[in-house]
């Protein structure tokens, strides 16, 4: 059943192309474009948004604003300030419904979700399968230049718990109520092929489990039934009540495991910001460790 978007209802965390063609336009609703590429893909989210978008949608540029421009890891959350700044920028009110959605299917959009949630806001869902089943299913494309709105009044506060820096994942790692999942293809955690960021150590976190992305995904990029996610978290060995801690390259393909995990009814969760771009640095004197056991 779908959920308006000027329901008192909070939004589900995900919702399909049929449910936001329906409700595309309503007054308090608000479509962002969160594309965004590893760097050997020599892809530019910002410039094919121009090409083609999702009517209305606007640009949630996490890479180069949204973020924190002053670290030294890319992509980092940004203060509260900054975040405010930037999606009152792109028309984001404190009462907003949004949907995120991302040229992939669904990889960097949930990244835009966990923002918002880390920031306080829980009316914010995912698009399944993103720009290409929206293609997919005959809806309208917009190009060109895209106008920014009226500016909105969003005004999130960070929820910490939904963030865990090193020395919590440290923590987490030695603690059997809690457990890291590690969001890269096995073979990066197992350290069989080098990590496309130059630089890095091959390996994983001693203690950590191996989870890829695309072990939560069906067809065409589309995430799991809820039902399906369970088992695929259940098959880990992972109770309901633990706390699960998310990591990856650099912070966004965790949060498709917390996105995941969240459909599969999992409420305790937080993703490593840092990930390996941190952890696997030689200079961050971390242990790594090889091989497919965690």
């Amino acid at each position: 059943m779908s959920v308006s978007m000027q329901s008192s209802q909070a939004l589900p965390a995900l919702v399909d192309v049929a449910w936001l063609a329906a409700n595309l336009g309503q007054a308090d609703g608000v479509v962002l474009d969160a594309s965004w590429h590893m760097p050997q893909e020599n892809r530019d989210g910002a410039a094919e948004f121009l090409g083609e978008r999702i009517p209305g949608a606007q640009f949630f540029d996490f890479d180069r604003r949204v973020c924190d421009k002053a670290a030294a890891l890319p992509h980092m959350l940004p203060d509260v300030a900054t975040f405010n700044a930037e999606v009152q920028r792109l028309g984001v009110n404190q009462d907003s419904r949004i949907v995120v959605y991302d040229s992939l299917g669904v990889f960097s959009a949930a990244r835009a979700w966990w923002m918002f949630r880390a920031m306080g806001h829980a009316n914010v869902a995912v698009l399944n399968g993103g720009l290409p089943a929206w293609k997919r299913g005959r809806q309208m494309i917009e190009s060109g230049e895209s106008s920014l709105p009226e500016a909105g009044n969003f005004s999130g506060t960070l929820q910490q718990h939904w963030v865990s820096d090193v020395t919590q994942v440290q923590a987490a790692l030695a603690d059997p109520a809690q457990a890291v999942l590690d969001a890269r293809s096995g073979e990066r955690f197992a350290g069989v092929v080098a990590e496309p960021r130059p630089g890095l150590r091959s390996g994983h976190m001693p203690g950590a489990l191996s989870l890829p992305t695309p072990d939560l995904h069906a067809a065409q990029q589309c995430l799991q039934s809820p039902a399906e996610l369970k088992a695929v978290f259940a098959d880990l060995g992972l109770a309901q009540d633990q706390h699960l801690v998310f990591s990856c390259g650099s912070g966004v393909a965790a949060c498709v495991l917390a996105l995941g995990a969240e459909l599969a009814g999992y409420s305790h969760l937080s993703v490593y910001d840092g990930s390996w771009t941190q952890w696997g640095d030689p200079a961050s004197g971390l242990p790594v460790v090889t091989g497919w056991e965690g």
